[in-house]
């Protein structure tokens, strides 16, 4: 019993230094792969990436700069590709654009053009026909130069109302309308905005072949700019079917609208013919063309209506006063007199007896 007690003793020692021995040689390979995988990282990292740990706090502008402004992008296994973007740092620099400075040109443009529009008919009230109606009218626009007046028109209406929605809308409709509401009606006024863009496209393309040929600029032009346009002064030079305010909302009408439209497509289908960086510049200036085309539309619609006495009628029942084309309009009626076809649609107004 004496020799079996001691050499189970010893064959007890020999376990354990065999177990100290596994468990030593198991803590050297978990340091040294702890060191390898440490080492890897920092070979992987690149320099231009790296960041001082010992700084007591890192911001996220500093990384940004760390990492060179550039795109941050990973690997995916699926199709599209531009999914593997983490950190883009220009959408940065888009959202301040789109959050804090369009809204500020925006406001100012609009709220600007309202109160000079005030101001103005403030000071120098509407500008009424001189000499008052003769009671005879002539055909100044026919149903289908109207029809593309009105199909533009009522889409651009839509469109911009919606357009400023997505501008002012979280800001200024949300905290009164409340989610659900402000939700749904921005979710209608996104469906009009892409949908209208279509017959809105249409009416510009139109405008633009109707009316080509009396929107040249010449001279008379230039002297009707100095005569101050009938607003300023007494004296309106003469002007033809077009005079040069009109010319120059026809251009706005054709360049800001084809501007528009351009840019609103390249946003409607995204990534067909450019990447992120070409979107974001399209709806910048997407963004500034249609702010300006709405306070070039703001004006027309003030001398389109309570600026100018008879001016409404043009576009509403497509004849005006022969006071009023004599007033604003002398070289056209002119022409139009001398015709003899155009002078027999020279007739007597209508009156509620007849």
């Amino acid at each position: 019993m004496g020799r079996a007690a001691v050499f189970a003793n010893k064959k007890f020692d020999v376990i354990r230094e065999e177990d100290a021995m596994a468990k030593l040689f198991a803590q050297i390979r978990f340091i040294a792969g702890a060191l390898a995988l440490a080492f890897m990282l920092a070979a992987a990292t690149p320099a231009a990436a790296q960041v001082n740990p010992t700084a007591s706090a890192v911001k996220e502008q500093q990384l940004l700069n760390a990492l060179q402004g550039g795109v941050i992008s990973g690997r995916v296994s699926i199709p599209d590709q531009k999914s593997a973007n983490l950190i883009q740092p220009a959408g940065r620099e888009w959202r301040q654009w789109h959050e804090v400075t369009l809204r500020w040109i925006g406001a100012i443009a609009v709220i600007g053009a309202l109160v000079l529009m005030v101001i103005t008919y403030m000071i120098r009230g509407r500008i009424m026909i001189k000499g008052g109606r003769s009671g005879r009218v002539i055909v100044r626009f026919n149903a289908f130069e109207r029809f593309i007046h009105w199909l533009t028109a009522s889409c651009f209406i839509v469109l911009a109302i919606s357009g400023l929605n997505i501008t002012f809308g979280k800001a200024l409709l949300l905290p009164l309308l409340g989610p659900e509401a402000f939700t749904t009606w921005s979710e209608l006024a996104k469906y009009a905005h892409n949908y209208l863009s279509f017959p809105f496209t249409i009416g510009v393309v139109l405008i633009f072949l109707t009316w080509i040929g009396g929107n040249i600029p010449n001279a008379n032009d230039v002297a009707w700019f100095k005569s101050g346009g009938g607003i300023f002064g007494e004296h309106e030079a003469p002007a033809g079917h077009f005079n040069g305010g009109q010319k120059m909302i026809y251009w706005i009408v054709v360049i800001g609208g084809g501007a528009s439209a351009v840019t609103g497509y390249l946003l409607l289908f995204p990534f067909y013919a450019t990447d992120i960086g070409g979107m974001q510049l399209s709806e910048v200036i997407h963004a500034i063309v249609a702010m300006l085309f709405i306070v070039a539309m703001l004006g027309h619609i003030y001398l389109g209506t309570v600026g100018e006495e008879g001016a409404f009628e043009a576009m509403s029942s497509g004849t005006v006063d022969v006071n009023w084309a004599k007033q604003h309009h002398p070289l056209w009626l002119q022409d139009q007199m001398s015709s003899s076809k155009d002078a027999g649609r020279a007739r007597p107004m209508a009156t509620p007896a007849e």
